[in-house]
């Protein structure tokens, strides 16, 4: 298969370089705006791999005509570029005959992208938004759990942080992924489940302690995107579903300060004679202040509590007694062979990885593909491990 990434950021080299490293893949065309790091990422990739897959041309990803007439040829394309760009890349792909998927990240857009699944249906193609670590394999996993306790729960339950082995003050964070879906994770409202019915609450709300054998306390609170579709797919089946980003407890003090002051927000002022955005200044000083070189770990752990059916007790968080836990954990480091983070791995692999499954026809659906729905997970799981990414399941 011929595979198309656009983006040659860390996302997008770290999904190059996967599909590059399968033999099923013929060849891979790396796009960025800047031509030079497209060309010196794709010297690096052709450099580990051992081979000469990798290709690099110019694209500025806004251009929906450019990015479509790039697009054919390509039997799949993935967006490692700003969500807001991602609805453009999807009409393209169909436009161009493409399957397509991306990293997705922000509610409203991916929104936009599903309401395009019956133009891609008609044209044979996929369509899958949210393909990262969560959203993403978090929601694979999580309908595969919802599954194996007969399709319904009291509660779905998920933790993910990508974080620094070894947290600095005074931010105790480094940058892992785009600050730009960063942010967005902190300002948009997050979409989850109570008592079976949907609802959206603020953004860094419900903190609660989370702890992980051989790491620190950490802190987990509410955060937008993390949950996709999940929320609708199990409405009335699920009675609590939402997902909590983890960080050092330092870090989510701080983002809550910078919140309050009104740092994260987009609304323009008046600077020097200057229009300027805190939401545009701060993604400058996160850029500059939380880079970092240090290894990462990558944390996740997925829970779905049985829904009890038996006399007197109503399921869906409305019972008093306890069914059995279904869980997945994931605890992912850096890896010095290939110098790629640990988000890098488990965020660009899964993507890469659910393209691929699109265009060979092992995910089947056509139109909008729903992670928790519609990707086979043992097939999924068993490429992830093939990666080396371990995942434990535990029923208790």
């Amino acid at each position: 298969m011929k595979l198309l990434v656009i983006g040659s950021g860390m996302m997008g080299s770290a999904a190059a370089y996967d599909m590059a490293s399968q033999p099923q893949v013929e060849s891979v065309t790396l796009a960025d705006s800047d031509l030079k790091r497209a060309r010196d990422v794709a010297t690096r990739l052709n450099r580990i791999t051992g081979g000469k897959k990798v290709r690099a041309v110019a694209i500025d990803a806004s251009k929906e005509k450019d990015a479509a007439r790039l697009m054919k040829g390509h039997d799949g394309a993935l967006s490692a570029v700003p969500y807001f760009l991602n609805l453009g890349l999807a009409q393209a792909a169909i436009s161009a005959g493409c399957h397509f998927a991306d990293l997705g990240g922000n509610n409203t857009v991916v929104r936009q992208e599903l309401a395009l699944a019956k133009k891609a249906e008609k044209k044979n193609l996929a369509l899958a938004p949210d393909c990262g670590l969560s959203p993403g394999m978090a929601s694979i996993l999580g309908g595969e759990l919802v599954r194996r306790l007969d399709g319904r729960a009291d509660a779905l339950k998920i933790y993910v942080g990508g974080l620094p082995e070894k947290p600095m003050p005074p931010f105790h964070y480094q940058l892992v992924f785009s600050v730009e879906g960063l942010i967005n994770e902190y300002v948009e409202p997050a979409r989850i489940l109570r008592k079976g019915k949907l609802t959206t609450i603020e953004a860094l709300t419900e903190p609660e302690a989370f702890h992980m054998d051989g790491f620190p306390p950490l802190v987990a609170f509410q955060t937008s995107g993390g949950t996709s579709t999940l929320p609708e797919t199990f409405e009335g089946r699920v009675g609590e579903c939402f997902e909590k980003t983890l960080r050092y407890p330092g870090h989510y003090d701080l983002l809550c300060e910078l919140k309050a002051l009104g740092l994260f927000s987009s609304e323009k002022l008046q600077v020097d004679g200057a229009q300027v955005s805190p939401r545009a200044l701060m993604s400058k000083v996160f850029e500059g202040k939380f880079a970092g070189k240090g290894p990462d770990v990558s944390i996740m752990r997925i829970e779905a509590h049985e829904s009890i059916k038996a006399p007197g007790i109503r399921g869906l968080l409305g019972g008093k007694l306890k069914g059995r836990v279904a869980t997945f954990t994931m605890v992912d480091h850096y890896d010095p062979k290939t110098d790629m983070s640990s988000m890098m791995r488990t965020t660009a692999f899964p993507a890469s990885i659910v393209l691929q499954m699109m265009c060979s026809g092992a995910i089947e659906k056509r139109g909008a593909v729903l992670q928790e729905r519609d990707v086979p997970a043992e097939a999924f799981l068993a490429e992830v491990a093939r990666r080396g990414i371990k995942i434990d399941y535990r029923l208790e």
